[in-house]
């Protein structure tokens, strides 16, 4: 009898060894958003590039601190004005077993237009002209002019398979061949295994990947948009490590003897937009009519608008102290930022008497929208514009929605004032003012952001020179004159430059937080 309770214990203490050992094998994330869907082609968002970057590769990878290093190809170089030569990594296996090689990178250069969503992917292809194989690890990319930045867009170039996407390349096919897992097949350091929309993205570790194996054999990563929840299923153990915590909770986590956080400084800058036509359809008379002539174009309006904001208060008292101001729409330092960029101050007064000038001593009406569900702070962030504009004469009704209604519907040009991050996560300026503040032209490939009829030709003419110019002074020079000028119309006005934090449970992971703001498990390990 005593033998058989003595092998019993053993055995249950056995089994609790094995069940704590699968335990630390599987790394489950709560995050505050996850992917639009299972093509890394279709969004340009932060939350879904996130998601791909576990299953897929891109060509040029981005540091932690989005420093350009070697990824699925190892070096490149320009060879001409027009044409970079891209060495491709050898020996790369597809999770299918099948090689990379050049064939896949040209495929997925020219999906991207055929597949892509409202956030589109075409601003990291847009210098792209064309596409030749020299051999299977050699590729030429032809530019329509000098383009000394390709390499930095070519962080967010995810490639997929020629051949698992092969038949999976068009809108009408390409979330079912992705979705369902057919064509979910990367390079990666994790691979698919399954995907709710808004639910859990669950995934298997690659044994095989380049970079050496992963310390998870599953990873789960659960889609938690409500910053309470997501925080409460980290105490109750249902996950191992949360993003986006809410700059309140990180407040009550510093006293929090269990709990560990991690803090990086954000590339992303929250940012208010004002629609430019000549009559848009949300800004109204005081009896609720929609105005017959956008007050919106008026310089004094803006000027007034942005007066109106507290930097201060929406760091200090919004955001609890988690964030900085920003009075640029790139962090300060990034490469075309400038120090001469227009000073922000707060002045209710001089706002309401320029919106006199205007012809609004009384102010007006209009509406505000913005994501609920991206962002930390995001829809806090929009509250608190909603207040400041009110105590000016701007009765604010403000629209805190999810991204999935927001984004589509910024892109079909519905709203009349809105705000929503940017993040510049090239770290240089070609990127965010060529996307945002040229005006839209497709046939230069500029300007596929810009959603609020801005147009400066002055700005138009600086970036176009900045993004063919080799000299990089120069072009440094070039893109802090077009951002001084942008900030000065103040179409685009920066609101604050976001902190990000993460938080896992006390002395049980390594993890080096990301500015970019990715929570990335292959380069998170257990600490113990």
């Amino acid at each position: 009898m005593l033998k058989n309770l003595i092998r019993m214990s053993v055995m249950a203490i056995g089994m609790m060894v094995m069940a704590a050992g699968a335990f630390a094998q599987t790394l489950t994330v709560g995050v505050r958003g996850g992917p639009e869907s299972m093509d890394p082609h279709y969004s340009a968002l932060g939350v879904h590039a996130d998601a791909m970057k576990h299953v897929f590769d891109t060509l040029v990878w981005s540091g932690d601190n989005l420093q350009v290093e070697p990824g699925l190809a190892e070096s490149w170089r320009p060879i001409d004005d027009t044409t970079w030569e891209f060495k491709l990594r050898k020996g790369v296996k597809f999770h299918d077993g099948s090689d990379f090689t050049a064939e896949d990178v040209k495929f997925s250069i020219e999906r991207i237009p055929e597949v892509t969503g409202p956030t589109t992917l075409m601003i990291y292809v847009r210098r792209v002209k064309d596409v030749e194989i020299i051999d299977d690890h050699t590729i030429h990319i032809k530019t329509d002019g000098p383009a000394a930045t390709l390499p930095n867009d070519f962080v967010r170039l995810f490639i997929v398979s020629s051949k698992a996407a092969k038949d999976y390349s068009t809108k009408e096919t390409a979330a079912e061949g992705f979705n369902s897992g057919k064509a979910t097949v990367g390079t990666g350091p994790y691979k698919y295994v399954s995907w709710e929309p808004k639910g859990d993205l669950v995934l298997e570790r690659n044994d095989d990947y380049w970079r050496g194996k992963g310390a998870w054999e599953k990873v789960v990563r659960k889609e938690i948009p409500n910053d309470s929840s997501r925080l409460a299923a980290l105490k109750a153990g249902q996950v191992d490590l949360v993003n986006y915590v809410s700059s309140a909770d990180w407040l009550t986590l510093q006293a929090d003897a269990d709990t560990e956080t991690y803090l990086a400084d954000s590339v992303y800058v929250m940012n208010l937009q004002l629609d430019q036509r000549e009559k848009t359809p949300q800004v109204y008379d005081l009896d609720g009519n929609v105005l017959e002539k956008n007050p919106l174009l008026d310089p004094k309006v803006r000027e007034a608008i942005d007066l109106a904001i507290d930097r201060d208060i929406m760091v200090e008292v919004v955001l609890e102290g988690l964030g900085r101001p920003a009075r640029q729409i790139m962090p300060e330092g990034f490469f075309g930022s400038s120090d001469n960029a227009l000073k922000r101050v707060h002045d209710p007064e001089k706002a309401k008497a320029l919106l006199a000038e205007a012809g609004f001593p009384n102010g007006f009406k209009m509406d505000l929208y913005c994501t609920s569900d991206r962002l930390p702070g995001d829809g806090a962030i929009c509250q608190g514009l909603g207040q400041m504009f009110a105590k000016v004469g701007i009765q604010t009704d403000v629209n805190a929605i999810t991204r999935s209604v927001y984004f589509p519907a910024q892109a079909k040009r519905e709203y009349s004032a809105f705000m929503n991050g940017w993040g510049t996560l090239t770290g240089e300026a070609s990127y965010t003012l060529g996307s945002l503040a040229h005006s839209n032209a497709p046939d230069l490939k500029l300007g596929a952001f810009n959603r609020t009829d801005y147009a400066n030709p002055e700005v138009d003419k600086l970036l176009q020179a900045a993004g063919k110019e080799l000299d990089e002074k120069t072009r440094r020079e070039l893109y802090e004159q077009a951002m001084e000028k942008i900030m000065m119309d103040r179409v685009y006005i920066p609101l604050v430059n976001l902190q990000a934090v993460w938080a896992g449970n006390k002395g049980e992971l390594n993890m080096v937080p990301r500015t970019d703001e990715d929570t990335l498990a292959f380069f998170i390990t257990p600490a113990k």
